[in-house]
């Protein structure tokens, strides 16, 4: 009788219910229609987009932006693979390095948790600028075309630095680590026994950001890299659409060529990128979402 009761009590009406989930359907569309549009504009002919616009049901599909781009296959493979191995290379070392700043800052008993707070804040307010930045990276440690400097400059985050410190203070209980510290066990066996697996909810989020940070990046790749294999996907693409642009925008190009220029996409193309962009980190969220809303230190510490 309780248990009716309370299902009851915790139940809601129609009407609020109905409301919800109208609301709830409306966002859904709201973020997966966007999506769809971009990806039916890809293959729509650049004539159908100058005359009627974006469009849902274009007048006629055209697949010359994804030609375009595919016309040196192996290209886009290399600078797929390139954006691949980085991303995954540096987003789990970039969460593992990022765990281990937080954590001895988040720490009470820790001597130095004042001055390395300080260092991580003071570096969110200033820094070197470009100009000593490329000469850091070029003259100082000679990184130059290589894969070190599309790695080190995502690494460490200081923002998500301070969310993991945050989440470490109010969710490890310092209790649980003086026990583990009684029964025996070191701060390192502390930290990768014990923090670690009841931190894959802050540990998948910060995992997602470094994730979007290394597959979106291209600056760096601007500023480092001149070996043409070594260019990661979004570079490539982004030089494609420039490539594109001063084509179109060539006078006297446009006035030798005009059917080759008619034919080279525009908006398409652009469409086209984001599709080719986008592509793996839909297939990468699911894996990091159920993460987000559960929380696996409840329980972990009772009284």
């Amino acid at each position: 009788m309780s248990s009716r009761v309370s299902r009851r009590d915790n139940s809601i009406a129609m009407l609020p219910n109905t409301i919800l989930h109208t609301l709830f359907v409306l966002l859904s569309l709201a973020c997966v229609l966007p999506v769809v549009l971009v990806t039916i504009v890809s293959f729509t002919d650049g004539d159908s987009i100058l005359n009627k616009g974006y469009s849902f049901f274009p007048e006629k599909f055209s697949l010359i932006a994804y030609t375009s781009i595919f016309k040196d296959y192996g290209m886009i493979l290399g600078g797929y693979t390139v954006s691949i191995l980085l991303t995954i290379v540096g987003t789990v070392a970039s969460v593992i390095l990022m765990a281990l700043y937080a954590y001895p800052i988040s720490r009470s008993d820790y001597p130095y948790r004042n001055f390395f707070t300080f260092f991580l804040f003071f570096t969110m307010l200033f820094n070197g600028g470009l100009v000593s930045r490329y000469l850091v990276y070029t003259q100082l440690l000679g990184l130059r075309d290589s894969y070190i400097a599309l790695l080190l400059p995502l690494l460490i985050i200081p923002f998500n630095v301070i969310i993991m410190r945050t989440f470490f203070q109010t969710t490890i209980h310092p209790a649980l680590i003086e026990s583990a510290r009684i029964d025996g066990a070191g701060e390192l066996r502390i930290f990768f026994r014990i923090v670690l697996p009841l931190s894959l909810p802050v540990l998948a989020t910060m995992g997602l950001f470094s994730t979007i940070n290394y597959w979106n990046d291209w600056f760096n790749a601007l500023l480092f890299i001149n070996s043409e294999h070594k260019y990661p996907l979004q570079y490539l693409m982004m030089r494609v659409l420039s490539d594109v642009q001063f084509l179109r925008s060539n006078v006297e190009l446009a006035a030798q060529n005009p059917e080759l220029l008619r034919n080279l996409p525009n908006e398409s193309l652009q469409m086209a990128m984001a599709v080719i962009g986008m592509g793996p980190i839909l297939l990468v969220y699911p894996f990091f979402q159920k993460y987000f809303v559960k929380g696996l230190t409840i329980g972990a510490v009772k009284g």
